[in-house]
């Protein structure tokens, strides 16, 4: 089933990754693989239960790829798909503009 999509392609784009959260597991991701635990050590203060629930939306959404490998204990790993990878540039953007407003802020 496909989503029904904003005619403004900014508004479809803060649909798919406008939570905060989305975007710290995107920055995460972009690095390569990871699991679930890495993903909710490193975000820190995400429930187990949204952290669970923001990967499958973005799943659902074509970014993330899950792989479950059939071990003892269970091993899920999570990656960025094509589409995924290529939210890069706008994480980028967002990173230095960022550096830049703290800088600005920090020397006022």
């Amino acid at each position: 089933m496909k989503k029904e999509m904003p005619l403004c392609p900014v508004e479809a784009t803060l649909n798919i990754i406008g939570d905060k959260w989305k975007i710290l597991i995107l920055r995460d991701l972009i690095d390569g693989t990871k699991r679930f635990g890495e993903l909710k050590k490193s975000i820190g203060s995400i429930s187990q239960k949204v952290l669970t629930q923001q990967l499958r939306d973005m799943e659902e959404d074509g970014l993330v790829n899950r792989k479950a490998y059939a071990e003892i204990p269970p091993r899920v790993e999570y990656s960025l798909t094509e589409i995924g990878n290529s939210l890069k540039p706008i994480l980028d953007s967002m990173f230095l503009w960022g550096q830049q407003y703290k800088e600005k802020i920090i020397n006022k």
